[in-house]
């Protein structure tokens, strides 16, 4: 296992954190991604921390609480110190019946902290992360509230989930503004088949130095090796009744295609090559995985001792670019050549020598 620094923190976070959602689902959407209740809950992340994983990714709207209750009680059932293991919750998921259980505002955001805290039986998250966009709250707004539950102690860190590019700028600028904490790091859907964070938000990623937690990266078990061109259901997968995230299939069958091809010649499974991919990549600092059995967090944590070769990278480039899109296509014209190396190699003196020199 490795450790990666987590954005602009200095924290070490290995390059697989668990996630939970799969924690205390009894109905309903929940009941289709997961039902593990306490005893199979402790024995997840037992096998995890046992495997080098030290980060553990969970949300309160994950089974109404009920995730973050049984993380909290496996915590305590294998004795881990709280300072061995970082710890993220989200917020923003509508949590009750009344018109502010949900949302991005102080009430909300003060109100949840409190309860994921003692849902997870410790004092401090390492990071809280809003869980999307609240179009009703001011981001300065939102901005100052989790400013202050870093300063009262219950909050290291803070982050945010599936916003847009331009949603990031503006609240990193809104935090470069008034002094507040900013978002050290982003959780969003990435994987070799769904490469559209590439347009617009890797790029700032980089500039910012924004850290990149990828969630869903087997595509909702799309890319596990369970489907293909000639399999549209898996039989038991939860993709099966619920399609999420959404996915172009014909691209993405031939990426299939492709690992396949990978993982036979390597003596591995598809769902290691697609881990393996996104580990690969510079920009991605932690990889969620979740599982429902034993043996799929055993060939999740497996996937980091594969190392895909140039080749591998190149077959998988070529079958999974993104389309051009505008302005992508233009600034890629208009910015050929404007590189040092390109234009030290053809820079000539600004004057010719005489011919007799």
């Amino acid at each position: 296992m490795k450790y990666n620094v987590l954005g602009n923190t200095g924290l070490l976070v290995s390059e697989l954190c668990l996630g939970t959602m799969t924690f205390g689902g009894t109905e309903g959407m929940w009941a289709l991604i997961g039902a593990q209740q306490q005893a199979e809950a402790s024995a997840i992340v037992e096998r995890s921390l046992q495997g080098g994983i030290n980060f553990i990714d969970t949300a309160n709207v994950y089974a109404q609480g009920e995730s973050e209750k049984l993380l909290g009680q496996a915590l305590k059932d294998v004795q881990v110190p709280r300072h061995k293991v970082v710890l993220s919750s989200k917020v923003l998921g509508r949590m009750g019946d009344g018109p502010n259980d949900k949302g991005l505002s102080r009430v909300h955001i003060q109100t949840q902290i409190e309860q994921t805290l003692n849902n997870l039986q410790t004092d401090y998250l390492d990071m809280y992360i809003i869980h999307g966009f609240d179009p009703l709250t001011p981001l300065e707004t939102t901005l100052r509230a989790l400013d202050e539950v870093v300063k009262q102690g219950k909050v290291r860190y803070l982050a945010a989930s599936n916003l847009a590019a331009w949603q990031l700028t503006k609240a990193l600028w809104v935090s470069d503004k008034l002094g507040l904490e900013r978002f050290e790091t982003l959780q969003a859907y990435y994987t070799v088949a769904g490469r559209d964070l590439e347009r617009e938000v890797v790029p700032l990623l980089r500039d910012q130095n924004v850290g990149l937690m990828v969630w869903s990266p087997l595509a909702g078990g799309f890319l596990s090796g369970k489907y293909d061109r000639n399999t549209q259901k898996a039989g038991d997968s939860r993709r099966d009744d619920f399609d999420f995230p959404p996915i172009d299939r014909q691209r993405a069958y031939d990426v299939i295609d492709v690992m396949k091809e990978i993982a036979t010649q390597k003596g591995v499974s598809v769902a290691q090559v697609a881990l393996a991919w996104l580990l690969q990549q510079e920009v991605v600092s932690t990889v969620i995985i979740g599982a429902k059995r034993m043996e799929q967090l055993e060939d999740n944590l497996a996937a980091t001792k594969l190392e895909l070769t140039e080749n591998d990278l190149s077959k998988l480039a070529e079958v999974s670019t993104l389309p051009p899109e505008y302005p992508g296509w233009m600034l890629e014209r208009q910015g050929a050549g404007r590189d040092l190396e390109r234009i030290n190699a053809e820079a000539a003196p600004p004057l010719a020598p005489p011919d007799d020199v």
